[in-house]
């Protein structure tokens, strides 16, 4: 179901909607600073399966999720003094970083190597869906499965069977983030999208 949501004042009993459906563990779509975005709490276990098989991607695929400030970060990821400041630098935009996970982080949403992928994106709608919700998002790209990201809302909600519901706040970005690993003390690019590279150093 499709829902117009204004981009940058979000009517809060539309947010509030949304969250309802997230918190009853279900999957919607939502807007990003980038592209569009498909998501369920991270907590619940039987709505990261269903995402899973919203989207037909294979149980191993690596998903991030979105917080809604810096400050939420710290209980996900193990960050250092130097790393935060880099956060505070560049986030919220369109990045997504890499951390070695704490253990508030569910297993199912870990790589094997115990890291996560954590965004804070510059969007007002999906800041004030995680604020609303009180705790973090799943965040997986509105794409079928080795597709480019899908621009248009109507043509998400057709795609993607299975959504409870799509927030409208017009076309979306073709550029996913910029993905960077922060877990070995370096600052490495595993994918450079909409964020400059050279925002890094």
């Amino acid at each position: 179901m499709l829902l117009a949501i204004n981009p940058e004042h979000p009517e809060p009993r539309k947010v509030r909607r949304a969250v309802e459906l997230l918190e009853a563990g279900e999957v919607n779509a939502y807007p990003t600073d980038t592209v569009s975005g498909l998501s369920c709490d991270l907590f619940n276990k039987k709505a990261i399966d269903r995402l899973h098989q919203i989207k037909q991607m294979p149980g191993t695929h690596q998903l991030s999720f979105i917080c809604p400030d810096l400050a939420d970060i710290a209980r996900y990821a193990i960050v250092d003094n130097q790393q935060y400041r880099l956060l505070k630098r560049l986030l919220p935009g369109p990045y997504t970083f890499i951390f070695e996970a704490t253990r508030e982080v569910p297993k199912i949403v870990q790589s094997k190597k115990k890291t996560v992928g954590i965004r804070v994106p510059n969007h007002e709608v999906v800041q004030a869906l995680v604020r609303e919700l009180g705790r973090p998002i799943i965040s997986t790209t509105a794409a079928p499965s080795g597709s480019e990201p899908m621009i248009d809302p109507s043509e998400i909600d057709d795609e993607f069977r299975g959504l409870a519901l799509v927030l409208d706040a017009g076309a979306g970005g073709s550029e996913p983030t910029t993905v960077v690993d922060l877990t070995g003390g370096q600052i490495v690019v595993v994918r450079e999208g909409a964020g400059p590279i050279d925002e890094l150093t």
